[in-house]
């Protein structure tokens, strides 16, 4: 299923444990670029996270980010003691050695390292519900990035119909344009009476002719249109091979502008180049 590279989801959870918030934005790459803000409680699943995201998509740049907060009390605070009576014991003996020795105040020796501890918060829970969440945000992503993307292929579609509408138009009127052109030419010399020999009359209206054949031309740009549809059907990551095709696409219609000799064929080509610019435009964002 065609998908486009831009979308958003978002996932929240709510536990006795506290709450999380997924946020995850996605936007046309060339390669897959995963960006994650991560709060320091949730670092040690992101190689997980990575995992998950190279097993759902193939390019774009990912922006994933989790707000967490836990609930009051999940993480205590205790006072270590013993270091505690150490680090006093170590303040008197420094006020034994200086008679002017300054107050110690106690807000420095909490910050003694040690004396503080923070009781282990088992994270699990929280690391488990963070993982499912992320997995519904990926989910919900892709899910935005199809519907995007079936629209983005009607798009491209219609754009091919219409290419091969103009080819077939000039199919039809191109023998008329050659004949039409022939006879300029020839109405021209006869005008200027120039003497030309027969023979070599004859080899510029055949070098006339293979400047005006543009059939090979016009078969490329119908293989290529059934090439692009056929490619839209298929599954996974098509966009890299859509934007090569839109560069055949358009070398076809600029040997063909560059053959033209009739004003007709050369807006009939401007117009291809169009269709194919228009096309090349929304590919950008397919996945």
């Amino acid at each position: 299923m065609t998908s486009s590279m831009t979308a958003f989801a978002r996932v929240q959870v709510q536990e006795d444990w506290g709450s999380l918030v997924w946020e995850i934005r996605s936007v046309n790459h060339r390669y897959l670029e995963p960006h994650f803000r991560l709060p320091e409680q949730a670092r040690e699943i992101e190689p997980k996270l990575r995992e998950v995201l190279r097993k759902q998509l193939n390019r774009g740049k990912i922006e994933c980010s989790l707000r967490l907060q836990l609930a009051e009390g999940t993480q205590k605070l205790n006072l270590n003691e013993a270091v505690l009576e150490d680090v006093q014991a170590a303040v008197n003996k420094v006020e034994t050695w200086f008679i002017n020795a300054a107050g110690v105040n106690p807000l420095e020796i909490l910050r003694w390292p040690g004396v503080m501890e923070s009781e282990e918060t088992n994270l699990a829970p929280v690391h488990a519900a963070a993982l499912k969440a992320f997995e519904e945000a990926i989910a919900q992503l892709i899910s935005m990035r199809q519907r995007e993307g079936s629209e983005l292929k009607q798009f491209v579609l219609t754009r091919l119909d219409n290419i091969s509408e103009e080819v077939g138009t000039i199919r039809k009127v191109l023998p008329e344009l050659i004949q039409g052109q022939r006879q300029k030419i020839l109405d021209r010399l006869e005008e200027a009476r120039a003497e030309l020999e027969p023979e070599r009359l004859e080899q510029e209206m055949v070098m006339f002719a293979q400047k005006m054949d543009v059939d090979e031309e016009l078969d490329r740009l119908d293989t290529h249109v059934q090439e692009v549809k056929r490619t839209l059907d298929k599954k996974g990551g098509i966009g890299r091979r859509l934007d090569f095709l839109m560069q055949e696409l358009n070398r076809e219609a600029n040997t063909l502008s560059s053959k033209s000799v009739n004003a007709g064929l050369t807006q009939s080509a401007v117009n291809l180049k169009v269709l194919i610019e228009q096309m090349r435009e929304q590919i950008q964002n397919i996945e």
